[in-house]
């Protein structure tokens, strides 16, 4: 009886603490990102969010962050296409990518959230943000981004 006392207590003990790391350890590269699925190619995505920011100046993020979207590598081969978004309202910088998916379509992910222009107070979504302002952030994105994006595509 004791046993089985001993092996219950060992296995929510093993539970409990897998439980704990298991948050800190999401595997590959930006593993809090929020993705979007768009039915169009890459391309295409990346001229419609450059249209987007011509038409809505406001969103885009002010120079003296150095902040410029593209690719990071001079030859273009870089896997991710890195865009940043500007909130005036609330002083924040939006941190996005795009890459290729399956089938001519491209994933569009929301990655993290820098507040004001200094960099360095980045807050990654899906993880530095309780429950509540997570949705909040992400609701806000939709609709003032990805929305749009979505119906000029």
């Amino acid at each position: 009886m004791k046993a089985i006392t001993v092996y219950k207590r060992s296995f929510l003990v093993l539970i409990f603490l897998l439980r704990i790391t298991a948050c800190n350890f999401a595997p590959g590269s930006y593993p809090y990102r929020e993705e979007y699925e768009l039915n169009s190619r890459e391309s295409r995505v990346i001229e419609v969010i450059k249209e987007f920011k011509e038409d809505n100046p406001e969103f885009i993020v002010p120079s003296q962050t150095q902040l410029s979207d593209g690719r990071n590598d001079e030859e273009g081969q870089e896997y991710w296409y890195h865009i940043y978004f500007y909130y005036p309202e609330e002083n924040q910088i939006i941190y996005t990518w795009t890459r290729p998916a399956e089938n001519g379509k491209t994933t569009f992910a929301l990655i993290s959230i820098n507040d004001g222009l200094t960099l360095g107070k980045w807050k990654e979504i899906n993880k530095d943000f309780n429950r509540s302002e997570n949705r909040d952030e992400k609701n806000k994105f939709e609709e003032r981004i990805l929305n749009k994006i979505k119906a000029k595509l």
